[in-house]
């Protein structure tokens, strides 16, 4: 498996179930092999109380989208105002906030949540309404970071991960590319996924996942993978695949 003919790494994917292609791609362009390993699906909410809560959020005129699914629960559940004043994680969530038809959509260079905090119309929130369309434990450092600004944080979950057990053949291949000494990079864009898939896929897989290289997609992230063991963390740009790759090109040895 790492013979000249074949990657020099093979890519381990945590996105959700159905969400692995652009990693892939951008994975397989770079001449690497892939491993999609999802720890959780995505689950859209579909009831009143959901729909009462996002309405609530929206209302407050400005608004935090923590990522294109919440972006696509919300769909779902109303139509986006037009004029909404939308803050966006990142450019993926900014772009499906403008294919919803939002017109006014800011993102920060930084695409995590430290950089959406750092943006200027959250400088100053005290006093002030901010909604937040999320999931629950999605990127839990944002609200508290807002309340202690002093805002009133109008929360909507308008969707859920469910956790997955990992696909057997996910597995099967795991097992045979670390009994054959493949080099194995984890593209790390959530500190929750990587948490469960550290503590769920090292006892089933029998082989210690610290030894992998963890491509992480923000200081936030790799502070979390050092706190868990892994001692050979890259931090990216950002979270995005090529982003994610890019690190891992870079830092190839």
């Amino acid at each position: 498996m790492t013979g000249t003919a074949g990657p020099r790494w093979y890519v381990i994917s945590l996105r959700p179930r159905g969400a692995h292609a652009p990693l892939r791609r951008a994975a397989h362009a770079a001449g690497h092999g892939f491993v999609a390993l999802s720890p959780w699906r995505i689950a859209m909410r579909d009831d009143d109380a959901t729909r009462a809560a996002l309405l609530d959020a929206l209302g407050a005129g400005l608004v935090v989208f923590s990522s294109p699914a919440a972006v696509a629960a919300a769909r779902r559940l109303v139509t986006l105002p037009v004029h909404l004043r939308a803050l966006a994680v990142g450019a993926g969530t900014a772009a499906a906030l403008r294919r919803a038809g939002v017109a006014r959509v800011a993102h920060p260079a930084r695409m995590d949540s430290e950089g959406l905090l750092d943006l200027p119309e959250l400088a100053d929130v005290r006093g002030r309404a901010v909604g937040h369309v999320t999931a629950p434990g999605g990127r839990d450092a944002i609200a508290p970071a807002l309340v202690a600004r002093g805002a009133r944080v109008r929360r909507a979950d308008v969707y859920t991960r469910e956790p997955m057990a990992p696909a057997p053949r996910a597995l099967v291949q795991l097992r045979t590319l670390a009994a054959g000494g493949a080099r194995l990079a984890i593209a790390a864009s959530s500190a929750d996924a990587l948490r469960r898939v550290d503590a769920t896929l090292g006892p089933v897989l029998s082989i210690d996942l610290r030894r992998a290289r963890v491509l992480a997609g923000s200081a936030r992230i790799a502070r979390g993978a050092r706190d868990l063991g892994y001692g050979d963390v890259v931090a990216a740009e950002g979270p995005r695949p090529r982003q994610l790759i890019a690190a891992l090109n870079g830092n190839a040895d």
